[in-house]
């Protein structure tokens, strides 16, 4: 308490040098490199050419070389499964016209045709689980690796064997008034880094094995939960195929793994937060052209910051999810997912409190057509909760427009999100929506003030790019309450104010967001934001004190590096 905002800021600014150099180091011995670009997975994997001196094997020189065919004749066209990694709601349309794409080539004045080929995107967040990413455009020819950070991917070990690894390091500076309501004003550092090793035999087999170390300083208020893990597994896993159906494969795979379906709303990783989310459990999959199916049985992991993660014995989460894919950029996702909480006491990741089980159905419909956008998504929940019968819902709503000829590329989105609250949390009937295990962040604001339970949120989004290699990303919120004898629930779903007479009424308030991201080469972003609720009376008239009753602001600069 007392301490200047920028006082804490001095020391993680090592961290802010330390990535622009390594950042800069790899970009800038590249001497005409064009960089692989990332773009949307491919349908069809990418073939690798065989290597230069040798004759193909499909064509060999004569009947001699044909009888001694490679016991595993090039299968890394199939590893891993290629996976269409769907959009998050309210998504931009990033440029692809003439120009520079990163600050390294704004400085070398290596102006490009179209976007470089990497796999990593251009956006603070990675969206996807590093067991996803698709590096197979290094076994391409035309695109081979062209520094230390790409040839550590793709590393062939004999015929049959194939290694990958990679990580990610980032520092996030946090400045926060009337932090959590609280009235307290909370300065504070996070730091996290990430490391992974992926090994596969042919496409039958895989190990997969991911750390994470996450560390906050300076906080005025006890940590998050999701703020520090000290030298954890993220994920652990291994996966065999099992079988084939349509001659596209089937996975089963077991152990530690986080879980990223359709628009996020119900599951994510939670990137934005520094610990990330993970489940342990078993989940089957088939990725397709059209269709992928997935199903899984699965307990989430409770980070514990000083022991070995352990899995949460009281709750079960199962589901089965279905995405097809009409055409391209059109997806329609359909899931019924269960969750079962046995523990009878409330806690920090499932505030609903008390034994329940929960079944959630839903479908999604997300694409573009011509310069017009759409994101729905309806949600039904039915249950039973220590004698209460749950019946809750939530719904999304929103279009958008890409202006692909004006100036700064502008895209505009207009969303409504509702999530229902109960009237009388004791009567015979429940109605609070449980959120399930969402990236919130995205969606409701980036103060973390509201998540997706008993809220109405009207909001507005709007992209621009004033160059290719940064974006301003401005956002408005009206929240308010479905209901005023509910409670106002955090992203976490934790219940931060409750007002059981609703004489507080239910205008929680008005959130702005400013979000500005710059790309400084392949590897490196800077991630700076503002944000400020204008506190509306159900704010003000529950706070405890004076200092609990203000506006509640955030600022916040983040540093990452990716290899």
């Amino acid at each position: 308490m007392g301490r200047k905002p920028w006082e804490s800021v001095r020391r993680p600014f090592v961290w802010t040098a330390l990535a622009w150099l390594l950042a800069t180091s790899a970009s800038w011995g590249q001497e005409g490199l064009e960089l692989p670009a990332i773009a949307e997975p491919a349908e069809k994997p990418v073939t690798a050419a065989p290597a230069e001196g040798k004759a193909d094997s499909a064509a060999p020189a004569d009947a001699k070389d044909a009888d001694k065919a490679p016991e595993c004749p090039n299968p890394w066209a199939k590893v891993p499964p290629v996976r269409v990694i769907p959009p998050a709601g309210n998504f931009s349309n990033a440029p692809t016209d003439p120009g520079y794409y990163s600050v390294v080539d704004w400085l070398r004045h290596e102006y490009r045709e179209k976007p470089p080929r990497f796999l990593y995107s251009s956006l603070f967040v990675i969206p996807y689980s590093f067991f996803d990413a698709d590096f197979r455009y290094l076994d391409d020819p035309k695109t081979p690796p062209k520094n230390f950070l790409e040839e550590i991917h793709r590393v062939h070990l004999g015929d049959c064997w194939l290694f990958n690894t990679g990580g990610q390091v980032w520092w996030r500076h946090m400045h926060e008034i009337n932090s959590r309501l609280t009235g307290v004003t909370n300065d504070y550092d996070l730091v996290r880094t990430r490391a992974f090793m992926d090994l596969w035999y042919k496409d039958q087999f895989r190990f997969f094995l991911e750390y994470i170390d996450a560390h906050t300083f300076n906080q005025d208020l006890p940590p998050a939960p999701i703020d520090v893990n000290r030298s954890d597994f993220l994920n652990l896993f291994v996966e065999a195929k099992i079988a084939e159906i349509d001659e596209k494969p089937v996975y089963a795979r077991v152990g530690r793994q986080e879980l990223l379906f359709g628009s996020q709303r119900s599951i994510s990783p939670l990137d934005w937060a520094a610990t990330r989310r993970t489940f342990q459990g078993v989940r089957a999959y088939r990725p397709g052209e059209k269709w992928d199916f997935d199903a899984f049985w699965v307990k989430p992991i409770l980070v514990n910051p000083s022991r070995i993660d352990s899995w949460d014995e009281e709750r079960n989460f199962v589901g089965l999810w279905a995405t097809h894919r009409p055409k391209a950029g059109h997806f329609h996702d359909f899931y019924l997912l269960w969750l079962e909480d046995r523990s009878p006491t409330p806690n920090l990741q499932d505030p609903v409190a008390v034994p329940y089980n929960v079944y959630t159905g839903g479908t999604r419909l997300c694409g573009k057509e011509d310069q017009w956008l759409w994101d729905h998504e309806f949600m039904l929940q039915l249950g039973d909760r220590s004698g209460q019968t749950i019946v809750a819902g939530a719904a999304t709503v929103s279009g958008g427009y890409h202006f692909k000829d004006a100036p700064l590329n502008p895209t505009l989105w207009l969303c409504y999100d509702f999530a229902s609250g109960s009237q009388n949390r004791d009567g015979e009937t429940f109605n609070t929506f449980n959120q399930l295990f969402p990236f919130g962040h995205y969606y409701l604001g980036w103060l973390d003030l509201v998540g997706r339970q008993n809220i109405h949120d009207v909001n507005a989004h709007l992209f621009l790019y004033p160059t290719n290699w940064w974006f301003v990303w401005l956002q408005f919120h009206h929240f308010e309450l479905a209901s005023a004898r509910d409670a106002l629930f955090n992203t976490a779903g934790v219940p931060l104010r409750f007002d059981p007479s609703g004489w507080a009424g239910r205008q929680v308030g008005n959130e702005i967001d400013i979000v500005i991201n710059f790309h400084l080469c392949q590897h490196a972003n800077i991630l700076v934001g503002y944000s400020h609720l204008y506190a509306g009376d159900f704010i003000r008239d529950t706070a405890p004190t004076p200092a609990a009753a203000r506006d509640p602001e955030l600022f916040y600069l983040l540093v990452d590096f990716r290899w």
